[in-house]
């Protein structure tokens, strides 16, 4: 191989150590990666998903719309925060994994005012409660629009709707909301929450409804 030219060498050699770190960086690392996820990170490396009944029904790191047919809001279940999560057919109401985004509105834009004024209606007109008492994160979209959780204050706001839409004592569905309250992460990220989808499927688990 001496023999060889130096430019042939040089390119020999590289080739040799592009093979090289093929094998590790593509095939052997992924491999080492994969087993380690399935088997340490089961769960949360297939997507965190949530089964009920046998059935998978959602995955715990996305939220979901709870609505018929024709996307009005079911009143039996809590309700997601707005998203803007969506392909943009009239079929699709939002938290849509695969048009994952914001509205990209800044606070001032008309666009955005005219929409919190609208979504602040619905909501007290839906739960009968003043626009004064509904927090923010019910009437606007997270940055991905595919938020899972909602505060603790837009769950009990909704308490006594799904509470007469059940008809079960709105304050078993207050005890429901408040066993399901995540604090913050580490005691001091973020902000208290509650899980949506979690927190439906205790109540059909418990007081099952007809969706």
């Amino acid at each position: 191989m001496n023999r060889l030219p130096g430019f042939l060498r040089q390119h020999i050699a590289a080739l040799r150590g592009l093979l090289v770190m093929t094998v590790l960086t593509g095939i052997i690392y992924p491999l080492a990666m994969f087993g380690i996820a399935q088997g340490a990170f089961h769960n949360q490396a297939n997507g965190s998903l949530v089964s009920f009944h046998g059935r998978v029904v959602g995955s715990s790191l996305l939220c979901q719309e709870f609505v018929t047919a024709k996307g009005a809001p079911l009143p039996q279940y809590f309700q997601p925060r707005p998203s803007a999560a969506t392909s943009g057919d009239p079929s699709d109401y939002g938290c849509d994994p695969g048009f994952s985004a914001a509205s990209n509105l800044g606070p001032n834009n008309p666009d955005l005012v005219t929409a919190i004024r609208q979504r602040q209606k619905q909501i007290s007109a839906f739960d009968h409660v003043p626009v004064s008492a509904i927090p923010p994160d019910a009437v606007t979209a997270s940055g991905s629009g595919l938020d899972p959780f909602i505060s603790p204050q837009y769950a009990y706001l909704q308490a006594d709707r799904v509470a007469s839409a059940r008809s079960i004592p709105a304050a078993t569905v207050r005890a429901l909301i408040t066993a399901h309250v995540q604090g913050r992460t580490l005691g001091f990220l973020g902000e208290p929450r509650v899980n949506v989808l979690a927190l439906n499927i205790a109540l059909d688990q418990h007081y099952p409804a007809h969706r």
